[in-house]
Formats: structure tokens, sequence, C-alpha cells
């Protein structure tokens, strides 16, 4: 079967010299149709230009890029089955909801009652039916962004690409639009390739993700593996929280030299079977759980504790015994 997306030894270098920025460094990867792909990592770390360079908007230094059984590696933008969702809408003020949906179609030469179907009908798609006289300034955040997708998706791209596209939305509405798109995906059956800095988004919506960090794709996988088995070191610290261990301290603790434990998976509990004790140097309230962070003498262990009305958690500087399953101790390289 052949991928939706296939990257072979990409590169991209800014620049010349002393002063060249690798910004990706030779990544491979195949996305399957289908599937909602999410590029995540930290600013800087090459997602977006990963992104530009599968859309056309920057070329690649070296490497070749495939959309289907396409070699699109020089192709323009415009050549490419592929279609792109920014953060900040780009929806044109002047033009109704409707115009701006069709636009596309209105470049190709498409008729006009067609194109008002069209975008009628993908209006409607994305939750706004009856609403395609309005103009852009009427809308509130998310619903210029619902426009946005709508125009993105009225020329049927094999592939979508989303640049942060939930980025400006505050946080309820960006968790509502978070379902949304991921019922939209499973709905039109369309390639997602999703880009986004914000780990919780990642695993809540993706079929698969590709942690990127300084240029380098780190791992990919589903979202349980990211975040319960994470390759390297930076994974593990970047994907949710994360005690990461090390040397002597590791040894002790997971018998392992270098280790990560979930704050998630420790509980406090007695002496007895404790597989470390320390002193609480910080409790931080965060509704759903409290976050314990003991001294061990050694290492600073966070535990994230569920909240539960019968219970009050301990105070700083009183001295606690925590427990985990070993099962929940993840050994890295290194």
């Amino acid at each position: 079967m052949t991928a939706a997306v296939q990257l072979e030894d990409v590169e991209c270098v800014f620049g010349s010299g002393a002063s060249a920025v690798r910004a990706v460094d030779r990544v491979n990867l195949s996305i399957e149709a289908g599937e909602f792909f999410t590029l995540l990592g930290p600013s800087g770390s090459g997602k977006t230009t990963c992104l530009r360079m599968i859309g056309g908007f920057t070329l690649p230094t070296a490497g070749r890029i495939r959309i289907g059984d396409a070699d699109v590696t020089l192709a323009p933008p415009y050549a490419r089955p592929v279609n792109t969702v920014f953060q900040d809408y780009a929806l044109f003020p002047h033009m109704s909801l409707r115009d701006n949906v069709a636009y596309p179609l209105m470049v190709r030469g498409v008729g006009k009652a067609e194109r008002v179907r069209k975008a009628d009908e993908l209006l409607a798609l994305v939750q706004l039916p009856g609403l395609g006289d309005r103009r852009p300034s009427a809308l509130s955040g998310g619903q210029r962004q619902r426009v946005a997708l709508a125009r993105a998706l009225i020329g049927q791209p094999q592939v979508l690409l989303l640049d942060e596209p939930l980025g400006a939305l505050d946080l309820k509405l960006r968790e509502q639009m978070q379902t949304e798109l991921k019922a939209l995906q499973r709905r039109l059956g369309i390639t997602f390739l999703f880009i986004t800095h914000d780990q919780h988004e990642a695993l809540s919506m993706s079929d698969r993700i590709g942690v990127f960090n300084a240029g380098r794709l780190e791992q990919v996988g589903t979202p349980p593996e990211v975040y319960n088995a994470p390759t390297t070191r930076f994974v593990a610290q970047f994907v949710g929280a994360a005690n990461v261990l090390d040397g002597e301290t590791a040894r002790r603790f997971t018998g392992h030299g270098a280790a990560m434990l979930r704050p998630e998976r420790i509980r406090i509990g007695g002496a007895e079977q404790a597989r470390a004790s320390g002193t609480v140097a910080e409790v931080q309230y965060f509704g759903a759980f409290t976050r314990v962070k003991v001294d061990t003498g050694g290492a600073l262990l966070q535990a994230d504790l569920p909240a539960d009305p019968g219970t009050s958690a301990p105070e700083a500087g009183s001295a606690v015994h925590l427990h985990w399953d070993a099962r929940a101790v993840h050994a890295l390289a290194g």
C-alpha cells in the first residue's frame, strides 16, 4: 500500500558556512493514508519546516518527498494534492463566508452555481449551516477556524496540513475544536498532518505522533507508545511530566543506569516496602490531582496524587514514603 506522505533522508539547511542552520536533519518518515499524524516538538525543533517542505512552501536541501505515487520534491505548492490550514485563518475580510470557502474553486474556473453548492455543503459540514452570507468579522475565533478548514477541504486534497491551527483559541474552545477536528477527519477519511507544540493535544487527537527535537525525528509511535515507552531522554521529558533518574540514584531506585517514572504512577504510603523516602519540598494543587515534590536526598521526585475528598495531601516539610510498581519504571538508553 502506497503511503500518503513519504520523506526520505530529507534535509533543510538555511544559510551557508559558519552561519548555516540545519532546521531539518535527515528525516525519514512514512504517513499512512487516512491517518491523523501529528508532528510534536518545541518551537524551533523543525516540525513546521518539515510541514512547509511537504506543502511546497520551502524546498529541501537534500532528500526526496513523495505524496502518494508522485515525487513532489521540487513541485510548487499548487501542483501538490495538499492544502494547508494556518493558525491565523488567512480569511479575506471583504468576502462572505461562502465566497471565502469557494475561493479555491473560483480560481480553478468552476461555475458559480457549483461553487455555491459546494461551499454551502462544506459550511454545513463544519457546523456553520446557513451562515454563508456573513463576513469573517461577525464570527468568533472558533467559527473563523471552521471556515478556514472548510476552504482547505473544498478542493478535496489527499493530505490536509494543519500548522498549529488551534493555537490562538482559548482552552475550552481549543478542546472543543480538538474533538470536532478528530471527528471530521474520521468522517472524511483524509490524511491529516497536524503540527503542535502541545503534548496534550497530540496525545488526545493522534493515531501516531512524531516527536521532533533540534531538527531530528526522535521517535514515531502511537500516543501510548510515546508516553509510556519513550525511546530517548528528550521524549520522556517533553511528553508529559516525568521523573528522569540517572546514575547512582537511578540504580538505587530502579535498578537501571537511567530510567523514567511518571508522577501519576507514584503513591504515598507507609514505611514498609517503600521504594524511596524523603521530605516534601513543595505541594501544587491542580484540581484533578495534587503534585507533591519530595526531596529524597539524592533526587527530587514528583508524585501526582489524584483528588480524593476524603484525604488531604501532605504538607511541605513532612516526611513521606513513596511506592510504585516495578512495571511503572521505563529504562532509558544512556
